[in-house]
């Protein structure tokens, strides 16, 4: 908890891109302490490097994607969702191609992939993003705040007018197990028209029943079902915490979400750093006794 951590040694996933529907490979490398998250492209010459930070998100509509002027890298949040939950500071996160797999569309895959090969500690302490003031962000009806708080908690809401969603909520205290047990499973959903419309424009070649929720007028196209109820509610969770990790260090706050996707995350994110009034850098250990005293009246407004 007060080291830095990365993994113990390289692991890989396989599988399909979800918009080519080609094979594609993700290898996760060690990373010395101060690196950060880190992908890179082995198949492009020089083997060119891109930071996961807010400063480099390039597109946030139904995905996240990252990009700078030679790559970029889209649907990152499934992958480094786990880091998030794992407190992973450093890792490089080696491509073969465009495209991250989608497995089978949650953080399931690559969260097993990481704790097969463990973790270790680091000689640097990890500093973390205390947040000592709200933090609030909106758009019309959505919205996204931070507010301090002892820990990493999420608590999202959605509605869709879709008669298997609704309206549904969920309120999570996030560590390694709670994601594991909770929030890692948890698929990417979509509705058939949608999915019909961008792959008739070439996209989503490799999206299937086997990666995503399919939902038409009525009900849920695939004939497993939902793993749970509120399967959507909890993988909207877990996409925010995947852009938690473009903040460039772990926070503790709660973070509070209502219809809020990856734009207003982003935004969220880069309004954390535009005010540096309202959290500090603490290194777990001496520093954190005096914030606990200092801030452990707040709590999240009604």
């Amino acid at each position: 908890m007060f080291l830095q951590k990365t993994i113990r040694k390289k692991t890989e996933v396989k599988g399909i891109g979800i918009h080519s529907g080609n094979p594609c490979t993700l290898i996760f490398k060690p990373a010395p302490a101060n690196s950060g998250v880190y992908f890179i492209r082995s198949d492009l010459p020089g083997r060119p490097s891109l930071k996961v930070s807010a400063k480099n998100v390039q597109a946030t509509s139904h995905q996240t994607t990252i990009g700078g002027d030679v790559f970029s890298v889209a649907t990152i949040e499934h992958c480094v969702s786990a880091l998030s939950a794992l407190r992973i500071d450093n890792i490089f996160i080696e491509l073969d191609g465009p495209e991250i797999p989608i497995c089978d569309g949650s953080a399931q895959v690559f969260l097993n992939a990481l704790l097969a090969v463990g973790m270790v500690e680091q000689d640097q302490p990890r500093k973390y993003c205390y947040i000592t003031e709200p933090v609030y962000f909106s758009e019309g009806e959505k919205h996204a705040y931070v507010v301090p708080y002892h820990g990493l908690r999420v608590t999202a809401t959605i509605d869709f007018r879709h008669p298997m969603i609704g309206n549904q909520v969920i309120d999570l205290d996030v560590n390694e197990q709670s994601f594991a047990r909770e929030i890692a499973g948890a698929r990417t959903f979509g509705f058939l028209k949608d999915v019909e419309a961008l792959q008739a424009r070439g996209l989503a070649k490799g999206g299937s029943l086997e990666n995503c929720i399919v939902l038409d007028a009525e009900r849920v196209v695939n004939p497993e079902g939902l793993r749970w109820e509120n399967e959507f509610v909890r993988h909207k969770a877990l996409d925010a915490l995947g852009d938690l990790v473009t903040l460039e260090m772990p926070l503790m706050g709660h973070v509070v979400l209502y219809k809020a996707g990856h734009d207003i995350m982003n935004k969220l994110v880069r309004k954390i750093w535009d005010s540096p009034g309202s959290f500090r850098y603490v290194e777990l250990g001496a520093d954190i006794t005096e914030v606990v005293k200092r801030f452990s009246g707040w709590s999240v407004p009604n």
